[in-house]
């Protein structure tokens, strides 16, 4: 017998009303599963995104975030027997499954692996793709746990294979539940046991939902990096500070690379940035080329925990950022804002970001956000020129004027 049920976490309000104001919702599955004597035999709780990168038919490539679990099944959970053991099974959205498997030790058990299916041929969900039909990514995890331990990650784990990055978090999980109590003793990943700092953040309240303060401090900068597994593919050095207006409430979030995980993927048209901390559930930058020989920040997603409990998300993927040819860098060293949405905001500091074609892990000849600047300059300037030649014509045109009637009065 399979007990179950899906729950908003604190926070995020009724799901109808979410729907209605049209916020998005982030949801906590729960599985208690029960033998034949309804005695608990696998509990789990936990939160998690897949992030899938897809070539559509033009040759374009482009991805799309799983997060929505509002019709989640959990048709397959097994508590396993003497051949298998237990099996966590979700299956959710349209031709969707996340399947995990557990095994037994002596003194321990283990989350033995993860499979995650995804069918290309929903065309709501991966409109033109280019490759129709039904992928499963296979991960062998052998994470081994104390037997009658609940396992405990706040952290944001990661698992990037093939074209699919998952991330799970708020993880607790306990299979081989010993006399149908869950344990209150915890194992704690390694991340849990090293994290214990929190992003500072500036609670402000303000007269209207446009009005952002400003901390006097600047954040500290941080560099990030991805590898593809045959090098470094993508590298962006960088301050940041997140502006959030919520309810005409004004959260600023200065980012510590310190405190920060980085993670990525990268391809021939697009590459990702994804920074997570205790507070930030991910922070995603995708950068895209465009007429096949320049680079620029197309998309900006958040999620964020406030300090009141609730979550705010949203994204936007029709930015145009930082904008430079390939093979070099863009760089700013001045504050710069990039205005995601009337709610948020990313101010930058010292930033230097080159997505592609990165060399021996190094940046390339950097295109600084002054040419800009110059480029906006020079029309000014030529236009300024122009309006001044135009002012010497026509006072030497009335001199000359002038001079001519005297020249008449006089004779």
């Amino acid at each position: 017998m399979v007990c179950f049920h899906l729950s908003p976490i604190p926070g995020s309000g009724l799901v109808l009303l979410c729907l209605v104001l049209g916020a998005v919702s982030s949801y906590a599955l729960e599985l208690n599963l029960t033998d034949s004597k309804k005695a608990t035999c696998l509990y789990a709780k936990w939160q998690m995104n897949f992030t899938i990168h897809y070539e559509t038919t033009s040759k374009n490539y482009t991805i799309v975030t799983i997060s929505d679990f509002g019709n989640a099944t959990y048709s397959g959970s097994t508590c396993g027997d003497y051949q298998n053991g237990p099996k966590i099974a979700v299956r959710f959205g349209s031709g969707f499954s996340w399947i995990v498997n557990f095994t037994k030790e002596v003194s321990t058990y283990s989350i033995d692996s993860i499979s995650f299916s995804y069918d290309t041929n929903d065309n709501t969900t991966f409109p033109d793709a280019k490759e129709k039909g039904n992928f499963t990514v296979y991960d062998p995890v052998a994470f081994g746990i104390p037997l009658n331990d609940i396992f405990r990650c706040s952290s944001i784990s990661t698992l990037e294979k093939n074209d699919v990055v998952q991330h799970y978090w708020d993880v607790h999980v306990q299979a081989f539940v010993q006399n149908g109590t869950v344990s209150t003793k915890e194992f704690l990943c390694d991340k849990d046991k090293t994290s214990t700092t929190v992003v500072p953040i500036v609670h402000t309240t303000v007269p209207s939902p446009t009005t952002t303060p400003t901390p006097k401090e600047k954040p500290e900068v941080g560099s990030y990096s991805v590898n593809n597994g045959s090098g470094t593919c993508l590298l962006a050095t960088m301050g940041l500070q997140l502006n959030i207006t919520q309810d005409k409430v004004a959260s600023v979030i200065n980012i510590n690379p310190n405190t920060t995980d980085f993670t990525g993927s990268c391809h021939s048209q697009t590459a990702l940035l994804r920074l997570n901390s205790s507070n930030i559930k991910y922070l995603d930058f995708l950068f895209a080329v465009k007429n096949e020989n320049r680079f620029y920040l197309k998309e900006v997603n958040v999620s964020i925990y406030l300090v009141n409990g609730s979550v705010f998300s949203i994204a936007n993927n029709n930015l145009s950022y930082w904008d430079a040819p390939l093979g070099s860098s863009y760089m700013c060293n001045k504050e710069q804002t990039v205005s995601v949405s009337g709610a948020f905001q990313i101010n930058t500091f010292d930033l230097r970001v080159q997505p592609f074609n990165v060399i021996e892990g190094k940046y390339s000849t950097a295109q600084d956000c002054s040419a800009d600047d110059d480029n906006f300059l020079v029309p000014i300037a030529v236009g300024a020129a122009l309006a001044g030649v135009l002012i010497l014509v026509l006072l030497a045109y009335f001199i000359g004027l002038k001079r001519h009637h005297t020249g008449y009065e006089q004779f």
